[in-house]
């Protein structure tokens, strides 16, 4: 049994509902908590220092033999561990399991590195339980402000900030990380393939392009609870006729601007089945593969429900939770990622539209990002997969990728004077 298969065989029943085989695990919950001792429970059986910085994001470090001070300048790598609800096992969580492999790995070559490598697992990439994703790698980068994410709610009312005191931890320290430039060198996160184009090409591996803009709207349709039996229809202010044919409208948009758009996401009041709700709020997601394809197709979606919400006198307000501009990954990191993975012949490059952490931390570090190969494309579900095959495969390329990187020299003075380094054999 390899590396990577103990480590993924420790962890494939936290938080995995019995009935829907899907996982929940939700930022803070049971699950969470039990898959952040696990991480910790890695990094002290190599070695390594753990750290779980101010915004509730692990690190596990190795640091160079003689390296004096803190961390600069490191190859960081990971992913996720929390999941959508009923998700699958492998997004996420795969980046995670790899990063701690490919340590092994590269200690199996005998490998001294000559800068810090840190694995990583972001908070709350999901926002499945307070609705806005990417919070822990948001709030380090300074792109959500702490104040606006202390007062995230969850269904049950619970706000972030209730969250982790519940879980002992100190909301105060939210806020952007001082240290996220100078102690990161390039961050490279391996993922599942969302989507399916690599088994087409018959390729296990492929290095992304790009991450197309996306972001979530919520929608409330605002109007009058009634007794769905007694109230003629003429008399009714029905907000889910609305929402509905803004469902249609999205679908339709979507194909118009060779888009995605999709209402995933609804709560309805009182939620009777023998009552006219009173309210329907409704969550958009939507991606496109550019910003101004993505502004129209938005801007089309709600001027259509604006207008179906007039026809029946019923009240709508639409805000966006978050957008996401386009990410292009640097040309000469994903080129260096393809040089470090030559002798596995010619490494595809892909776009992607699903979201990750990568896109987030592009704005403060070099970031790049790696796929292993999904034979039926399908992700955030139970039936998510990749063969054990491929993702060892992942597993032995992340570790290629990290020796080409470590083994690059850096400047003396961050070492203690008379020590010498190692490099690859």
């Amino acid at each position: 049994m390899t590396s990577f298969d103990s480590l993924w065989a420790s962890i494939l029943d936290v938080g995995q509902h019995k009935s829907t085989r899907g996982y929940r695990r939700f930022a803070w919950n049971d699950a969470d908590m039990t898959l952040r001792e696990w991480f910790a429970d890695c990094a002290q059986a190599r070695g390594m220092s753990v750290e779980e910085d101010r915004n509730g994001n692990l690190w596990a470090w190795w640091m160079p033999k003689g390296w004096e001070g803190d961390p600069r300048d490191a190859f960081v790598t990971g992913s996720h561990l929390d999941s959508v609800p009923d998700g699958g096992a492998y997004d996420g969580p795969l980046g995670v399991v790899s990063a701690f492999a490919a340590i092994d790995i590269v200690r199996d070559r005998g490998i001294e590195p000559t800068r810090p490598i840190a694995v990583t697992a972001f908070s709350d990439e999901e926002g499945a339980r307070f609705g806005v994703a990417c919070v822990g790698s948001q709030l380090s980068t300074g792109a959500l402000a702490p104040e606006r994410a202390l007062a995230l709610r969850d269904n049950d009312g619970i706000s972030l900030g209730e969250a982790l005191v519940g879980v002992g931890r100190d909301p105060r320290h939210l806020g952007e990380d001082p240290d996220l430039v100078d102690r990161v060198g390039v961050y490279v996160e391996l993922h599942v393939e969302q989507g399916r184009a690599l088994d087409l090409i018959d390729s296990p591996i492929a290095v992304a392009s790009s991450i197309w803009p996306h972001g979530r709207w919520q929608f409330v349709f605002t109007g009058e609870a009634n007794h769905a039996g007694a109230t003629r229809l003429v008399d009714r202010r029905d907000p889910m006729l609305a929402f509905a044919s803004s469902v249609h409208t999205a679908r339709t948009a979507a194909t118009l601007h060779e888009a995605v758009a999709t209402f995933g996401k609804v709560r309805v009041l009182p939620n009777g089945a023998n009552a006219i709700p009173s309210e329907v709020r409704a969550w958009l997601d939507a991606r496109a593969a550019d910003e101004e394809t993505l502004t129209k197709l938005v801007q089309q979606i709600t001027a259509e429900a604006q207008a179906y919400a007039a026809a029946d006198g019923i009240g709508l307000d639409v805000d966006a939770e978050s957008v996401t501009p386009i990410v292009e990954f640097p040309q000469s990191t994903r080129e260096r990622l393809r040089r470090s993975l030559a002798h596995l012949g010619d490494i595809p490059v892909l776009p992607t539209a699903a979201g990750h952490d990568a896109g987030i931390l592009s704005a403060k570090v070099p970031t790049a990002m790696m796929f292993v190969r999904n034979p039926t494309g399908v992700s955030h579900s139970p039936d998510e997969f990749a063969e054990p095959d491929d993702c060892n495969r992942g597993a032995q390329a992340l570790a290629d990728v990290m020796a080409d990187w470590v083994s690059e020299p850096l400047h003396r003075s961050r070492f203690s004077p008379g020590l010498e380094t190692r490099t690859r054999s």
